[in-house]
């Protein structure tokens, strides 16, 4: 009898892989190839669409020619950077312009003539009228592309999140489909009616003809063809949503921190989003149609996570490799302030104006001091969303962490310590690929009983109460005199930033 597998895309913001699971929830095989943004001009971030689609296209290739003969590919899930775009001619496949990263920020400007409130988009979709989402990167894409506005002129033009894109392009052009968690992070999308929202789509003139069919997270969706196979696709995630699966983390209050080159921390809270002022509600997953297989999470998303780490690294040549930031971190004497603004701050300040800065600085003061000060500003960030959804009555005693930068004992070590919380590591590093193949088994009628392996890594506060909200009232402080300064110093437009 033929073995079957599992096949899962997974299409990072650094790095687009395929992965092929045993039922029994094993890697198998897997294929990799990097991918880089690039950064034309300060506040934008974009990708090669084609090259993007060729590196996930070329990893799936390497994976399904590892296979045994006899072996049958069984299904294909995908998971994906949820907020990145990609506009196609819809005759040729070939993509109109770059696709457009999460991390751009170029349609700020527009973003003010919506007129639309913060509030009512919130409302709407659960989101905040930034740049960070599609929405507005579309809308300056249709303005400044003459390819993109004749496109759409002349019922050509497809714009979707990347998965769409990559599922467009396997499936020959036949199957144009999302899932709600990523069709949500084009703000366009009604959350609660789970439907493109015409409100959205007149205020950032985008057409629904261009938009893609939404379909369940988990199901039957489309078929694929690669390497002289038909493999059936049945799960289709953001990347966050499958690593949140990829964890177990399925039930009500159960909560996870991912550090990648954002940080994201998510709370399940069930069949019903619970609005936080500040935080997000993401749209989880829906298995099957109707709403009772719906869940729901308060997310906090930090926009520079890995992002300033690597940007140390790079620009600055602080270090060598992330492996060696705890260990840097701990030859430090002097604590810094570091706010990692790069790509905005997020949650909960949503705000894309203030400057990355420092403050502390010594005549003692090292590069020891500045990887810490970069380390834990991503700890304060997390900590200060975290604070808010204690506020609104959600007892979380436990995270579990995942993502590259969970390596770093020091990061979760002041993380334990600054929001109170038990942080426990987790020894499976491939969440999010488990959790896209755990929905892609369950989208073919299976239920497998997959579980991420929990390391002995487990950090308690190891400081106390008082302690604790000295630095935080140091932090808030610090955080707020910034604020007010970036936008004093914009104003007199002397800084070369957009």
């Amino acid at each position: 009898m033929a073995e079957k597998f599992i096949i899962v895309l997974d299409q990072g913001s650094s790095s687009s892989r395929a992965l092929a699971f045993d039922l029994d929830g094993n890697i198998r095989y897997k294929a990799q190839r990097k991918i880089e943004a690039a950064y034309p001009a300060p506040g934008r971030a974009e990708y090669d669409a084609e090259k993007l689609y060729l590196s996930q296209a070329d990893s799936l290739a390497e994976v399904m020619a590892k296979l045994p003969p006899d072996a049958e590919a069984a299904a294909l899930g995908i998971a994906a950077q949820r907020s990145t775009v990609v506009l196609w001619d819809r005759n040729t496949g070939a993509p109109l312009c770059p696709a457009f990263s999460w991390q751009d920020g170029r349609a700020l400007e527009l973003l003010g003539k919506v007129p639309l409130s913060n509030t009512k988009i919130h409302d709407l979709t659960g989101l905040y009228k930034t740049p960070y989402y599609s929405a507005s990167k579309i809308a300056w894409a249709l303005e400044n592309y003459p390819e993109v506005k004749a496109a759409a002129a002349e019922k050509r033009l497809l714009l979707a999140p990347v998965a769409t894109y990559v599922i467009w392009r396997l499936s020959g052009g036949k199957a144009f489909i999302t899932d709600p968690s990523q069709a949500q992070r084009t703000l366009l999308f009604n959350l609660r009616r789970l439907r493109w929202e015409p409100r959205l789509l007149a205020a950032f003139g985008v057409s629904p003809d261009c938009l893609p069919e939404i379909k369940p997270s988990v199901g039957r969706l489309c078929h694929v063809e690669t390497a002289g196979r038909r493999i059936p696709v049945t799960a289709m995630l953001g990347d966050q949503q499958a690593a949140m699966l990829g964890l177990g983390l399925e039930t009500p209050n159960s909560a996870a921190l991912n550090y990648g080159t954002g940080a994201f921390l998510l709370v399940n809270t069930g069949r019903k989003p619970l609005k936080i002022r500040g935080l997000l509600n993401s749209f989880g997953w829906q298995e099957g149609r109707g709403k009772k297989k719906i869940c729901y999470f308060t997310e906090t998303t930090v926009n520079s996570a890995g992002t300033a780490l690597e940007w140390l690294r790079q620009k600055f040549g602080l270090f060598d490799d992330i492996g060696d930031v705890d260990g840097m971190c701990r030859k430090s004497k002097n604590r810094l302030h570091c706010l990692p603004a790069i790509g905005g701050i997020g949650a909960p300040y949503w705000d894309f104006t203030t400057f990355t800065t420092f403050t502390g600085f010594s005549a003692h003061t090292d590069k020891y001091d500045v990887v810490r000060g970069v380390t834990e500003g991503i700890a304060y960030m997390v900590a200060d969303a975290f604070d808010l959804v204690k506020k609104k009555g959600l007892k979380i005693e436990e995270l579990k962490v995942s993502g590259g930068l969970s390596k770093i004992d020091w990061l979760l070590q002041f993380q334990a310590d600054i929001t109170g919380a038990r942080l426990t590591a987790l020894e499976e590093s491939e969440a999010t690929a488990m959790g896209a193949g755990l929905a892609a088994a369950r989208g073919l009628g299976l239920a497998p009983k997959w579980t991420a392996k929990v390391s002995d890594r487990v950090f308690v506060p190891a400081i106390g109460e008082e302690e604790r909200q000295n630095l935080i009232k140091g932090w808030r402080i610090f955080v707020k005199d910034i604020r007010r300064t970036s936008r004093d110093l914009r104003k007199l437009a002397i800084l070369p930033h957009p």
